[in-house]
């Protein structure tokens, strides 16, 4: 019977490492894309008597977000009085930052494709927004592309 040889070993022990990596990487779940955020178009509303512009948007590619993201998650901080919010949260931003308006009740991933802010009919829209998924389990941010306010 031979012995090994400290060579052979060090293959062996080498090649069960890599085996574990290689089964590691496998298994690890695929990385979600950013939202691809789309101008969908503009709206005129009045309420309280006040003139306002809704500016509604989409996510292209929210058929590649798990609905399990937009479940209710009552073990997880409140929206306000809302102690069922889900638990991803959108929030729109102009492109300096500035948050202008924020979803924390979505319950699946196709409506992402009626999210939207408004502003008062003569306030002027910023030029660009993105949004943020922020999915509040995993306490992983998904930030959009910039975005076009007009079409």
């Amino acid at each position: 019977m031979k012995i090994f040889s400290s060579k052979r070993l060090f293959l062996v022990v080498f090649s069960f490492s890599i085996m574990l990596v290689v089964q590691s990487i496998a298994a690890a779940p695929a990385a979600l894309p950013n939202p691809v955020l789309i101008f969908v178009g503009q709206e005129h509303y009045e309420t309280a008597g006040k003139q306002f512009i809704r500016y509604s948007f989409d996510v292209f590619n929210k058929d590649q977000y798990p609905a399990d993201m937009f479940v209710a998650a009552p073990d997880l901080p409140p929206c306000g009085q809302n102690t069922k919010a889900s638990r991803t949260w959108v929030d729109i931003y102009d492109q300096r930052g500035k948050r202008l308006y924020g979803f924390c009740a979505l319950a699946k991933p196709d409506d992402l494709s009626h999210i939207w802010f408004a502003l008062e009919e003569n306030e002027l829209p910023p030029s660009w927004i993105y949004i943020e998924l922020n999915d509040r389990k995993t306490n992983t941010k998904y930030k959009s592309n910039l975005a076009e306010t007009t079409l």
